[in-house]
């Protein structure tokens, strides 16, 4: 029997009125981490690298910071001071940057992503990435957003950027690169470029990273210095003190995106400030990793659930040993019960753990945490120090104790300052963020996530906001109406599914529904050399996956979509049309 999310709420929702917890204050309805709380810096003038700079271990400044797992190319911790302070001494001093000023990174996994991430930031400016696989017309969306006084963006992005009107710098993938088209990049990198530091402090924006919150579409969410701060600390810290051996000894693989909270929080904040080594993946392959693991004893594996079922698949043939592989951790999208036995099957040795976060919390909220007595696999495990949560009756309001299931909110100093040029419910004017993730709290203080209120589907990980999709089908000369909804798939997590109405006469099918959006992603040709045929407005992994054809799309009085309507329909199959894409086809 099929267990559905309603079934699931309505079972967890019957609380042992003789539990008590000391992490959970029934005045309140507050739950408190069961970890002691952690000291953070009070100095209001404070910013993050000044910050990770002072955590820095100043022993052996020759260790390797990051690693390129390719080339070898080695950045140590001695390299990481010097290279982000004349970075950000040469985008004040040649480029003119200004604190408060907008800087774009469109860049890939590299060795230098870090350094330039944290280099805006150096030189009092703010930094929002980007997929360096967004279209043209996403890119140039989000340069009307944000007004970037600078874009940092690889050369096979270059073209993408070419008819806007942005100052745009060309950042190699190796500090090694001595291609004539990275002059400018390499005399931003002159230390006698020397700037004063900006006065910037705690409180000031320091990234503005977009996520598709708990509706609607992407928003830029604002993360102060002391969020960042906080990541590192709360998040990261918190992680790496869980083991005996020193969080300067750990080996580190990068094979998420940096551009992805995620990433971006663990490689190019946290880890660092550690003295951790980070080997850096450009992407992911799985035979290229379990390498990588056993070349540079690699210690950790931060991943999400597609790459845990390549490696499980890889591990079957794998010939090398991956003795070093002390802990694995997944974020981003919940795995399968069954993705997380064949994963603990095929590495027993290593310590499997789940960890939640959002952009909107800097990725600070919880992580896994195993003991020899007790591992609970499916929870993505306790608050982190300095964390505070509730679970919200949605009916009632209440707050509910452990064992009930109800919308998860946070607080906590990780906690974005708002949304950019938009305001939203989800964040409360006490400052509580209501994350739209249904979850409920054991009486061990554990958290498991049920289901979602939000609409946002996790494709492989990948964030996919329903109305950018939406958007694009309402363009079709077929297509009356639209809405997007997720179904719940084995290997990606979620699809994307379309439920479509038809306009009359129509004999418009599921496949040319598909194709029009997948016309959207292809890849452009000759970007330099000439005009595009098709206007791209979405990234690859941005397809539909599924379509339903249906005679209206269920709405509220006001003019909402009822997606829980769609999703039903979807699990009672009574959808009268329905087919399927190749779920396996590649991004």
């Amino acid at each position: 029997m099929q267990v559905t999310m309603q079934d699931a709420v309505a079972a967890h929702n019957r609380p042992n009125v003789n539990a008590t917890a000391s992490f959970f204050c029934t005045a309140t309805g507050v739950y408190a981490s069961t970890f002691p709380p952690v000291p953070l810096p009070a100095d209001p003038s404070l910013s993050l690298v000044p910050h990770l700079f002072a955590r820095l271990p100043r022993s052996r400044p020759s260790a390797p910071a990051l690693l390129d797992a390719a080339t070898n190319e080695a950045v140590s911790r001695a390299d990481l001071r010097h290279l982000v302070s004349s970075l950000a001494a040469g985008l004040t001093r040649r480029l003119g940057l200004r604190a408060g000023d907008i800087v774009l990174l469109v860049l890939p996994n590299s060795v230098v992503f870090p350094i330039a991430f944290l280099a805006v930031l150096a030189a009092g400016g703010v930094a929002t990435t980007m997929n360096p696989c967004s279209t043209p017309a996403e890119i140039a969306a989000r340069v009307r957003e944000t007004s970037p006084a600078i874009v940092l963006v690889n050369p096979g992005n270059a073209g993408k950027i070419s008819q806007l009107s942005v100052p745009v710098v060309l950042v190699p993938e190796s500090f090694n690169d001595g291609a004539p088209e990275f002059a400018q990049f390499r005399a931003l990198l002159d230390p006698s470029a020397a700037a004063a530091p900006p006065a910037v402090g705690q409180d000031d924006a320091a990234a503005i990273l977009f996520s598709s919150g708990t509706s609607g579409r992407s928003k830029g969410v604002v993360l102060t210095h002391r969020n960042l701060i906080a990541t590192g600390e709360l998040f990261v810290r918190f992680e790496a003190s869980q083991y005996p051996q020193p969080a300067c000894d750990n080996v580190y693989l990068a094979a998420l995106p940096m551009f992805h909270i995620y990433g971006l929080a663990l490689f190019a904040v946290g880890l660092l400030s550690l003295g951790s080594t980070v080997v850096v993946m450009k992407r992911f392959d799985a035979a290229a990793a379990i390498n990588a693991i056993s070349r540079f004893k690699v210690t950790h594996f931060p991943l999400v659930p597609p790459i845990m079922a390549a490696m499980v698949s890889a591990a079957r043939t794998a010939a090398l040993p991956l003795d070093s592989l002390l802990q694995v951790s997944s974020g981003a999208a919940p795995p399968s019960d069954k993705l997380i036995r064949d994963f603990v099957k095929a590495f027993p040795h290593v310590d499997f753990i789940q960890g939640y976060g959002m952009t909107e919390s800097a990725a600070v909220a919880t992580r896994g945490f195993n003991t020899l007595k007790q591992k609970k696999y499916a929870s993505v495990g306790l608050l982190a120090p300095n964390m505070h949560a509730r679970i919200v009756d949605q009916e009632t309001g209440c707050c509910l104790p452990p064992d009930s299931c109800g919308e998860l909110w946070l607080h906590g100093p990780a906690i974005m300052k708002g949304y950019l040029n938009v305001e939203d419910a989800c964040l409360t004017m006490d400052g509580w963020l209501r994350t739209g993730d249904i979850a409920y709290f054991d009486l061990d203080g554990y958290l498991y996530i049920v289901g979602r209120l939000k609409e946002v589907i996790k494709y492989k990980g990948f964030q996919i906001a329903p109305a950018d999709l939406e958007a694009v089908l309402i363009e079709h000369p077929e297509i009356l109406d639209v809405a997007v909804t997720s179904a719940d798939d084995e290997e990606a997590g979620e699809i994307p599914v379309a439920f479509v109405v038809r306009k009359a006469g129509s004999s418009l099918s599921c496949t040319q529904v598909m194709k029009h959006v997948a016309n959207q992603v292809k890849e452009l040709l000759n970007l330099t050399t000439g005009p595009c045929e098709v206007v791209v407005q979405v990234s690859a992994y941005k397809k539909v996956r599924k379509v339903v054809f249906v005679e209206s799309i269920p709405r509220s009085a006001a003019g909402k979509v009822l997606r829980r309507l769609l999703k039903d329909s979807l699990r009672d199959d009574v959808a009268s049309s329905t087919c399927n894409s190749n779920r396996r086809s590649r991004l």
